[in-house]
């Protein structure tokens, strides 16, 4: 049972290198397909449409439950590193490079929520502790192509499509050989579409919900924009940065943070975590336009740095409290439901971002996230539910 939680959030890891993959490379697709820099928005915004797609049929026929995960996890990362590979084919165009990505995020449908229903499968007390590192791991996964890019900026571009494709492979077969179905694991036979619609009459999971739908209002946003940000600050300074490695920095922080929210949730309730993450990135999002415009690198890569660090602590906390909260044979439904609903909303927060940034000043443009924030924590504190979920809390830990 030791090995079982290292092996899923090194398998997470190395499966979710493939989400921010296009991303990386961007500067040299743009240059060899002359796209403009708004591509950088639809590049990311067709992983998430892919992405919805797939949590949705995932979710609609109880795929998580109805089957193995582990070989769903295995084929779905099979087939997403093969979708992912396809964009360095010679003559590629800017509307099929879209088209691959849109099927690389379909098939992570099968991977993210996936990866937290093994878990949830073998985790009951301490889940928030297992979620925490889950999540972390999908956090460094997604900033990991930055790093690949910014140590080998010197090879050909598709050296990062190449290895962050393998590492999906050897993830997938890491998971079909080594982790079993959990002894937690309750098969849900029958096509039950209804799931869909009655897991949100319960209020506990409907303001979990709710809370995790804020947080994502702002995530993707923010990650997807950092490059520009950065970019933005080389071009108004003399002070040339790597802007990969910062990229990777500044996203894979998160990722401590959430492994550290798992931790301490063995000590403070999930709420109480996701609450506190919440209300600082919040605050980070009202304070942007004192910080993106700054002539001071150190002064904005430390406001960077703060932000990438809270924005992500509650995104496991939002999972716990939503698997510990759905019907036992079909939690992995109810998480890939949240899930779809969640990078929904990221496709909003983008374009909308995407659309303000020729309207409006850089400085300015993050205020836009606040809303994200601010929906969550009304979500999570008109929840009549804290009280009770302290007691079940307690005794689960008892």
């Amino acid at each position: 049972m030791r090995r079982i939680l290292p092996l899923i959030v090194l398998s997470q890891f190395l499966c979710t290198s493939l989400w921010f993959a296009g991303n990386t490379v961007i500067p040299e697709l743009a240059s060899a397909l002359h796209l403009p820099l708004a591509f950088l928005g639809n590049l990311t915004s067709a992983v998430q449409f892919g992405f919805i797609a797939g949590t949705l049929v995932f979710a609609i026929l109880t795929i998580a439950d109805k089957f193995s995960p582990s070989k769903v996890f295995f084929f779905s990362s099979i087939i997403a590193g093969i979708l992912n590979l396809a964009i360095v084919l010679d003559g590629i165009s800017s509307f099929q490079i879209l088209l691959f990505r849109f099927g690389t995020g379909f098939f992570l449908a099968g991977i993210y929520p996936v990866g937290m229903k093994i878990a949830s499968d073998y985790f009951d007390k301490g889940l928030g502790k297992s979620l925490g590192f889950l999540v972390g791991a999908l956090v460094l996964g997604t900033a990991f192509p930055h790093l690949v890019r910014s140590l080998t900026d010197q090879l050909p571009w598709e050296f990062v499509i190449y290895a962050t494709s393998v590492l999906a492979f050897v993830g997938g077969l890491l998971i079909v050989f080594l982790v079993p179905n959990g002894p937690l694991r309750k098969s849900s036979q029958e096509f039950n579409p209804s799931v869909f619609i009655k897991v949100f009459q319960i209020k506990k999971f409907k303001a979990a919900a709710f809370g995790y739908f804020g947080h994502m209002w702002e995530l993707y946003a923010f990650w997807a924009f950092i490059p520009v940000i950065l970019m933005n600050f080389q071009s108004n300074n003399p002070i040339q940065i790597n802007v990969p490695f910062w990229s990777f920095l500044i996203i894979g922080i998160g990722g401590i943070s959430c492994s550290l929210g798992g931790l301490v949730s063995n000590l403070i309730p999930p709420k109480r975590i996701a609450i506190l993450a919440l209300s600082i990135s919040g605050i980070c999002c009202l304070l942007s336009p004192f910080f993106i415009g700054q002539k001071s690198f150190v002064l904005l890569m430390s406001f960077l740095l703060i932000w990438g660090f809270a924005i992500t602590a509650d995104s496991p906390m939002f999972s716990t409290l939503v698997a510990q909260n759905a019907p036992e044979q079909s939690r992995g439904t109810s998480l890939t439901i949240v899930n779809c609903i969640g990078f929904g909303i990221t496709i909003l927060s983008i374009q909308l971002l995407n659309f303000a940034m020729l309207k409006i000043s850089l400085s300015y443009l993050f205020l836009i996230l606040s809303a994200g924030p601010l929906f969550g924590l009304y979500a999570m504190y008109t929840s009549r539910e804290d009280k009770a979920y302290s007691n079940t809390f307690q005794k689960k830990e008892i």
